[in-house]
């Protein structure tokens, strides 16, 4: 059986199975037309399974495109784990790398983004920092904090207007054509309620974030920001952030 169940992974894999059809019972249909029914099953239900973690990469390619390239990343990339929303982490690369795809130099970071919302949107429940759990505390041992995002959450920074592109690729949305030059975004991805959702920063504050996901206290992250931004306002864009529910609960 584990000689079987092997092979089995290797033809589904991308390998001609020869050897595999001769463990095969035929019946009224040949053994290598039932193997070819079962990849096809295979790539088919991943790659739709790949379409629904990255709905923004379709909308932009069109289906017919997206499944071409879902199934080419699928024949190299069977999953790891049973549970298929967590499928698809190394397609982001793939698209970058994709030759079909090089004039869409921005869909590799969609994919990202895509990937990142997925994420948040699995993750679990868990408690968040608000504004009112620092209440009272010393001035020194507040900016002494160090911080963590809540489950799920991830910056994702590009240097094309991700963020204008997703908006306009949404069912029923109306947005004026996006301009690609408009410049670099940085996106702090969280889990909002039952769904998952991103946060624009500015310079700043995207200094700010990289700095606290560094290990950096609060102070020091605040110093990163001003040092690109000497008007960087700590109580409003941190209050932003807190009221956003990016951040975990303090432990």
């Amino acid at each position: 059986l584990p000689d079987l169940q092997k092979a089995f992974a290797a033809y589904l894999s991308g390998e001609d199975g020869a050897e595999l059809a001769l463990l095969v019972r035929g019946d009224s249909i040949s053994a290598v037309a039932r193997l070819r029914i079962h990849r096809h099953h295979l790539e088919q239900s991943l790659a739709s399974a790949l379409a629904a973690t990255f709905p923004t990469v379709q909308a932009l390619v069109g289906s017919e495109f997206f499944v071409a390239m879902a199934r080419t990343f699928v024949a190299a990339n069977l999953p790891a784990q049973p549970v298929l929303a967590e499928y698809g982490a190394g397609f982001p690369a793939f698209v970058g790398g994709y030759a079909a795809a090089r004039d869409l130099p921005y869909l590799a970071d969609m994919a990202r983004l895509d990937w990142a919302l997925n994420v948040a949107f699995h993750s679990p429940e868990a408690p968040r920092l608000a504004a009112t759990d620092l209440e009272g505390l010393a001035p020194d041992r507040l900016l002494g904090l160090t911080l963590e995002l809540a489950p799920g959450g991830a910056l994702v920074q590009s240097t094309f207007p991700i963020d204008r592109i997703w908006q306009a690729s949404q069912p029923g949305v109306d947005v004026p054509q996006v301009d690609l030059e408009a410049g670099k975004v940085a996106l702090l991805v969280t889990r909002r309620s039952d769904d998952a959702a991103f946060v624009s920063l500015d310079v700043a504050e995207a200094t700010f974030v990289r700095a606290i996901l560094g290990g950096a206290t609060l102070e020091a992250a605040a110093q990163a920001a001003f040092g690109v931004e000497p008007a960087f306002d700590l109580s409003t864009s941190f209050g932003r952030l807190l009221a956003s529910g990016v951040f975990a609960a303090l432990r």
